[in-house]
């Protein structure tokens, strides 16, 4: 998988959650590895924003290889045992990168 493909992957999964009871969530994604690159996924206003940017007012960022972040979004990897074996670093509050994890599920 490309980083474009992953990136619209993101997207088609964030275009099918309710975030009309969610605030504001701000986080980076770092995918490391032969097919990195930087996304954000935003919520503000009830809506959901996925973007190929970096995000600097955000309120965490977190980082991964491209094999464990589709493994965290197919529901293969659970994102606490990520974070506890060292495969998802998050920088920021993790709190809010919990919960990034529930909202893409």
């Amino acid at each position: 998988m490309t980083f474009n493909e992953l990136v619209e992957k993101v997207r088609t999964m964030a275009g099918k959650v309710d975030a009309s009871n969610r605030d504001f969530l701000a986080v980076q994604v770092n995918i490391t590895g032969k097919d990195s690159g930087v996304f954000y996924v935003k919520v503000k206003d009830h809506r959901i924003n996925v973007e190929p940017y970096e995000y600097n007012d955000r309120n965490c960022a977190v980082t991964m290889n491209m094999t464990n972040f589709n493994k965290l979004l197919d529901g293969k990897l659970d994102p606490v045992l990520a974070f506890t074996t060292g495969k998802l670093k998050v920088d920021g509050d993790v709190g809010k990168a919990l919960e990034f994890s529930k909202l893409l599920k």
